[in-house]
């Protein structure tokens, strides 16, 4: 075989590597990333849940979700998840997030396993903060592999046009948000 006839086979696999690499793979959104920094004073308190992702607590939790997040000794969030369920009874699921990019404070492992055992890996999840506005009003919170996202505001009923612009923050992405749970809140 002559150099022309193999940098033509060459050319020819390389080409097909690559057909094969676009067509198979699916095009990606922008890796994931969470806010650059988040002042842990400012994000305590309550949090309304406005949707979710669906998940085992939205299962669970029928309407009226909060969230209310503390430190504790340790400079760790403590998480206390409320709701009502179906038969309009209160649940609450305390959880301990750890952060993992401190001093940014936007990614943290969260568990809600009973807090003996929460220092486990196993039982903790992502927990990254991928929006929040100035005035620390209304968040959203993900993970890496998308199947987990929840927007959080300090107001239970905020302003359809912002939590439509969180929705398509979201989908910019790669969450899918067609079948997002939102939350009714009576208060």
């Amino acid at each position: 075989m002559n150099d022309a006839t193999i940098k033509k086979k060459l050319s020819g696999i390389v080409l097909g590597v690559l057909c094969y690499c676009f067509a198979v793979m699916p095009l990606q959104a922008a890796e994931l990333q969470a806010v650059d920094k988040v002042e842990l004073d400012k994000f305590l308190g309550v949090w309304y849940e406005i949707l979710s992702k669906p998940s085992s607590t939205t299962k669970r939790c029928n309407r009226d979700i909060t969230s209310t997040y503390t430190l504790n000794e340790y400079g760790h969030l403590l998480a206390e998840r409320q709701c009502l369920d179906q038969d309009q009874k209160p649940l609450t699921f305390v959880g301990e997030a750890y952060p993992v990019n401190e001093p940014r404070y936007s990614k943290f492992k969260l568990s809600f396993m009973p807090e003996a055992i929460r220092w486990l890996p196993l039982g903790q999840n992502d927990y990254w903060i991928l929006k929040l506005d100035e005035q620390y009003q209304m968040a959203l919170i993900g993970e890496p592999n998308k199947q987990s996202m929840w927007l959080l505001s300090r107001d239970p009923h905020p302003n359809q046009a912002v939590v439509q612009q969180y929705l398509n923050y979201a989908k910019s992405l790669g969450y899918k948000v067609d079948d997002v749970v939102y939350t009714t809140h009576q208060k």
